[in-house]
This record gives C-alpha cells, structure tokens and sequence, in this order.
C-alpha cells in the first residue's frame, strides 16, 4: 500500500492546479527557460511568473539557479510519483462503479426485452 504524505500532495496539487504553472512545466520539459523568456512567452509581468516559479519550486518540480542577473529554471527533482498513484486509485474506484452501473443497465435492458416478449 502506498503511503500518502498529504502536505506533499497538497503542494504538488496546488502547484498543478493553474493552467500557467502546468505550461511552464511543458515548457521546462522542452528546454531550460529564464524567468524572463518564461514571462514572455506566457505575456505576464516578471513579478507574476517569478511568483508561479516559485509555487512550482516550493513544489520540487522546478529549480532555479541564478548566474549573474539571470535566473534559469529546469524541472525540477520531483516525478510526482505518489501524485499518480493516488490519481491511479480514485480512477480505479470509479472504473469499478461504472462496470458496475453497466452491468445494472445491461440488467434493464435484459428484463425490458423479456417483458416486452411476454406482452407480445
């Protein structure tokens, strides 16, 4: 069984939880970006994607490393690992409830034609 660390989960979560913070991660997962280029490519202030590249660092899924006045970020260490399994096992509760409604509604059809065969 896996054992969930929930602060981690809820950082990582919150982290994947906006549409900017996911494309950056896309972004970061085709090239080493600065914040700068970041903020361009995602027509933001630097101010707001360094606020972003930090949520995602919080997270473990960016580092930054800064060189002279350039901040470079990267993915980060994080494989979000324990992130998929969690999600794995909620799809696999729901994947189990709906073969279960189909088997109820094949049930209805089933007892619907034989009803329908004795009225007729």
């Amino acid at each position: 069984m896996v054992q969930y660390q929930p602060a981690r989960i809820d950082t990582s979560f919150n982290a994947l939880s906006d549409a900017t913070r996911r494309g950056v991660l896309e972004q970061l997962g085709r090239s080493d970006a600065s914040v700068s280029e970041l903020a361009r490519r995602f027509h933001m202030t630097l101010t707001g994607m360094k606020k972003h590249v930090s949520v995602l660092e919080e997270a473990g899924l960016v580092t930054t490393e800064k060189v002279g006045r350039i901040r470079t970020c990267r993915l980060g260490w994080r494989r979000l690992e324990e992130e998929a399994a969690w999600i794995e096992r909620y799809r696999q509760l729901w994947a189990a409830r709906f073969d279960a409604l189909d088997k109820v509604v094949e049930d209805l059809k089933r007892k619907g034609e034989l009803d329908g065969k004795r009225k007729g």
